[in-house]
């Protein structure tokens, strides 16, 4: 159900400026140039962009800083590569922080996703890492695939104070899960939504037809209508559009590009998910179990795809930073 509210008065105001007073605005960037000129509330990273970022000239510092304080490590082979990529992912993190006055998303390794006590070690291991260099660990999340694994492993972390990022969300069933769980904030994934159901109907969708609109809004509308405190973060947009559809959403994490076509704008930008309506809204609740869990996404298509997709191309990243890691430390 869309939900249409009267356009915020605009006065040349950039569409970015409006957004921002409807949402918390996220920059989905590794670079810090970015996140200075678009001025976000919070930031979100994952090992994509990190990787791309640790390639140029202006970062390699933060990457080679990372190599020279944990060559005396005392740790061998793949542990010693782990444990400077750990470095890094963090030693990025604190930067952004330095520029954001929110939180910042860091990921865990992709390869945990279907391991719930690897992903609860990284995650407390990279929250010692923030906290040894004193940054306070609730402007930290930790972000996890959302399988049934990787919500397992959030649930005991949020239980310890570590608050989590479910990303790589392509379902409501997944959405329900989180907020069962206590997860603090789920990220679902407008654009590969979006990219997955072009590709199966070979057809173009309006952005309040898009798919992953759709998605968000539902799981927006069900978390609202049922007082779950779990926060939404739209994610992995692919036009305008499809931000502007979702104004209202609890985040928004955005690329600098289309950040950059936000900032250009001037267009009145309307509010479109409201909490106060989703709650008289008739939505059934639902209790989901790893059964449920697992046949659910099983028989949804698109949400089992996306999600195995996503988690080998995050590995593959992953894989190509330790290959630039392991070389660096010879």
């Amino acid at each position: 159900m869309r939900i249409r509210s009267a356009p915020l008065s605009h006065d040349m105001t950039t569409q970015l400026d409006q957004i921002k007073q409807l949402t918390k605005v996220v920059a989905d960037t590794g670079d810090f140039e970015s996140m200075k000129a678009y001025k976000p509330q919070d930031a979100t990273t994952n090992p994509s962009l990190i990787l791309q970022a640790a390639t140029k000239p202006e970062y390699v510092h933060l990457v080679d800083r990372a190599v020279a304080d944990r060559k005396g490590s005392g740790l061998t082979g793949a542990k010693r590569v782990e444990d400077v990529i750990d470095q890094i992912l963090v030693g990025f993190g604190l930067e952004i922080l330095k520029i954001v006055p929110g939180r910042v998303s860091t990921e865990t390794d992709a390869r945990l996703s279907f391991d719930t006590q690897g992903s609860i070690d990284k995650g407390r291991h990279l929250i010692a890492l923030y906290e040894k260099s004193g940054i306070s660990r609730d402007r930290i999340l930790i972000k996890i695939a959302s399988t049934w694994e990787g919500i397992k492993a959030a649930e005991v972390l949020e239980k310890e104070g570590i608050h989590c990022n479910l990303t790589l969300l392509f379902s409501l069933t997944q959405a329900i899960a989180c907020t069962e769980a206590g997860v603090q904030l789920v990220s679902p994934f407008v654009g590969r939504i979006l990219d997955w159901y072009k590709a199966a109907t070979k057809k173009d969708y309006a952005p309040a037809e898009d798919p992953g609109v759709v998605s968000v809004t539902e799981i927006f509308n069900y978390y609202k209508k049922h007082g779950y405190r779990t926060e939404v973060m739209g994610a992995s947009f692919r036009n305008k559009g499809e931000i502007l559809e979702l104004a209202g959403c609890d985040l928004l994490t955005i690329s600098p590009a289309l950040l950059g076509e936000l900032q250009a704008g001037t267009d009145p930008v309307v509010k479109k998910l409201d909490a106060a309506k989703a709650k008289a809204m008739e939505i059934a609740k639902r209790h989901i179990d790893e059964k449920t869990f697992r046949y659910e996404v099983n028989d949804d298509q698109m949400a089992t795809e996306k999600t195995a997709d996503g988690i080998r191309k995050f590995a593959a990243d992953i894989v190509k930073l330790e290959q630039l890691v392991a070389k660096k430390l010879g």
